[in-house]
């Protein structure tokens, strides 16, 4: 019923920039808090930054100063501008979405496929 379609990841270098897109497209009534997580090798899925409806925002220390999350209500888009990205931000990036969804007031939510970023010299 919804689908979250990631892009934007990649080989950076250390000290170097990326950003990531996740266009939301499906049965969306409300498209409320939304945000990314990242699951390196042999370690838990974590949280990254989370933007909600109104445009709050939450960051992961580890990338607070270096991350920006921000997000297009009119396309259903949020985006991961993210900066000084290091060795250790290396991981499979994932976009998560709370959605309502036609005929139902019951939130649930979803996950994108996941796009690979490397930082590596």
């Amino acid at each position: 019923q919804v689908q979250l379609v990631e892009s934007g990841g990649g080989l950076v270098q250390p000290g170097g920039s990326l950003r990531l897109s996740c266009a939301a497209s499906g049965s969306i009534f409300r498209l409320n808090t939304m945000g990314w997580y990242r699951q390196a090798p042999r370690k838990q899925r974590e949280l990254v930054a989370v933007i909600s409806s109104g445009g709050s925002t939450n960051y992961a220390d580890r990338v607070k100063g270096r991350f920006t999350i921000s997000r297009d209500n009119a396309n259903n888009t949020v985006y991961l501008r993210m900066n000084s990205l290091k060795p250790e931000d290396t991981a499979v990036y994932y976009c998560n979405a709370w959605v309502i969804t036609w005929g139902t007031t019951n939130e649930f939510d979803y996950w994108g496929q996941g796009t690979q970023v490397t930082v590596s010299s």
